[in-house]
């Protein structure tokens, strides 16, 4: 491996969280982060399949070439070098397990580049995030740390007292004050309460502030009100373009404000507005990264490892998944879709603090990590009911809901999102009245369900005299299929089965026996009736 001339020069790195965000999940996947996701990454160096496995701290190395066990090597002078991550492509699917065992066992970071991805690309780009990246890039702690200091610094230079408000009146940062004496209820009640009071709040409104901070750029003054015990205070918007991010407050304290804090009230709003521009952007990428994450466990694709390592959850805790599909044949449009999702997440945040929702084509999953060793499935079922009720009543849309079983580590989670699609098909499949089930609920549905599914797939499994029947059915506009198995619903029972279909007993008898001369059936024989019972509940073929 050439590291003079294919490494990065030693820098300020950037963490491996950082670099997943950069690259994205289209080109690589974490499958492996022993050490976590803050490790740093300092330099990128490709390591040739001709040249001796060997790593310098700090080092993303690119395995070029190197497949399967071949990249075992890698792995192992990587973890023995004090190598960040080691990246490699895989063949097949099974070969992500043995490969992330190494990695562990080594202490270092894997990652799987798509295989259709071209190495110079990955290096390119991996070189573009670390040379991209100023020293010193702050994380999330980092960013509050800054807005703070903006802050002081704004005091300083306006003379008051500041605080740094979102859009929602939730105070992201303020500065010091020394003497208690100057500061008023609004300012004391907001930094109490990481939020504006609602009091306030509505004579603010009332008063128009909040509808001229949205409409212009200026420096708006609010004159003081003892009675309502309120100090004289500045506001400006924090706006990105059109868009309004937060607001700056600046409550004039003992003294008069300085003669030039207007304008440095407009210049602390444009730094501000890059730090929450910025913030918006990781946060957004940490979501997606999460996002990813959650759904290559849910598929079977990840390993427990690294969501657990980049939430902070203890993979050894139960978990569960609860699913959701749309109670229509077609799911709803896009944005119906993501309110949904949004609703989803609501509700189950307020029910599990480490609740993570995914959506998978026209299903809803909600992984439940780290749950109660307590916990039941009547406890879910509950929660999956809630979350019906509200999209029901709020939404106006159907969901089915289903709880898949509790599973004693994260790990064995695709387990649960199995059997929460195994209840999801039945209900579809069979009819199931429940709108939230688990699976002791409707055992026999889900079984019966999968019967048909295995009949479906195999038209040699059936019988030709039950199909033939169908398709004469079909030639004549008749009902002699839905006639036997309403009979045979109903055990037999004429009266039943003709109120069922609207009919007289005498017309179902006769449909009955027209049946059996058709095809030859004789629903006496009780396997010919167990057949036809299944076999006659198969959807009509397209």
């Amino acid at each position: 491996m050439d590291t003079a001339a294919a490494a990065t020069p030693p820098r300020t790195g950037i963490s491996l969280r950082q670099l997943l965000m950069s690259l994205g999940e289209p080109l690589v996947e974490l499958q492996a982060a022993p050490a976590g996701l803050d490790v740093e990454i300092r330099s990128v160096a490709l390591l040739d399949p001709e040249d001796p496995p060997m790593a310098r701290p700090g080092e993303l190395i690119l395995a070029i070439g190197a497949r399967g066990r071949a990249a075992f090597p890698a792995l192992r002078a990587g973890g023995r070098d004090g190598a960040a991550a080691v990246a490699v492509k895989l063949d097949a699917p099974g070969q992500a397990a043995a490969l992330s065992e190494t990695a562990v066992e080594a202490g270092i970071a894997l990652l799987s580049v798509r295989s259709e991805a071209r190495w110079e690309q990955v290096d390119a780009l991996a070189r573009a995030a670390l040379e991209d990246s100023p020293p010193g890039l702050p994380g999330a702690g980092d960013e509050e740390g800054d807005l703070f200091s903006l802050a002081q610094t704004t005091a300083v230079l306006t003379g008051g007292i500041v605080s740094i408000e979102d859009t929602a009146n939730r105070v992201l940062a303020y500065s010091r004050s020394t003497d208690s004496d100057e500061v008023d209820d609004l300012r004391r009640l907001s930094i109490l309460g990481w939020h504006g009071p609602e009091a306030y709040l509505a004579r603010l409104r009332k008063w128009g502030v909040f509808q001229r901070l949205r409409a212009s750029d200026e420096v708006i003054r609010i004159e003081s009100h003892p009675e309502l015990g309120i100090r004289a205070r500045l506001a400006v918007a924090i706006r990105s373009g059109e868009r309004q991010l937060g607001t700056i407050w600046v409550q004039e304290g003992s003294t008069p404000l300085t003669d030039h804090c207007d304008q440095a009230l407009l210049g602390a709003a444009r730094v501000a507005a890059q730090h929450l521009v910025r913030r918006r952007r990781e946060l957004s990428a940490d979501l997606t990264l999460t996002r990813t994450l959650a759904a290559g466990l849910l598929e079977g694709t990840t390993g427990p490892q690294p969501l657990a390592s980049h939430m902070g959850l203890d993979a050894a805790r139960p978990a569960a998944v609860l699913g959701f599909s749309y109670g229509t044949e077609a799911p709803p449009p896009e944005l119906a879709r993501a309110e949904v999702g949004n609703l989803v997440s609501v509700h189950t945040a307020a029910r599990h603090r480490s609740a993570l929702v995914t959506q998978a084509d026209s299903r809803i999953y909600v992984l439940l990590p780290q749950l109660p060793r307590s916990i039941d499935l009547g406890t879910l079922r509950l929660w999956g009911q809630e979350i019906t009720d509200a999209v029901r009543r709020h939404l106006g849309l159907s969901l089915r809901g289903s709880v898949g079983c509790i599973v004693p580590a994260l790990g064995e989670v695709p387990e649960s999102r199995r059997e929460a699609d195994r209840i999801l098909d039945a209900m579809v499949s069979v009819g199931v009245a429940t709108t939230v089930a688990a699976l002791p609920d409707i055992q026999a549905e889900v079984l019966v369900s999968e019967v048909l599914t295995l009949l479906s797939a195999h038209p040699e499994m059936r019988d030709p005299r039950l199909t033939a029947l169908v398709a004469h059915d079909s030639r004549n506009q008749g009902q002699l299929a839905e006639t036997v198995l309403a009979y045979l619903n109903a055990f037999g029972d004429v009266r039943a089965a003709a109120t069922q279909l609207h009919v007289h007993p005498n017309t179902l008898r006769y449909r009955i026996r027209r049946a059996e001369e058709l095809t030859g059936l004789d629903l006496g024989r009780p396997d010919q009736r167990l057949l036809a019972m299944l076999q006659l509940r198969l959807p009509p073929a397209p």
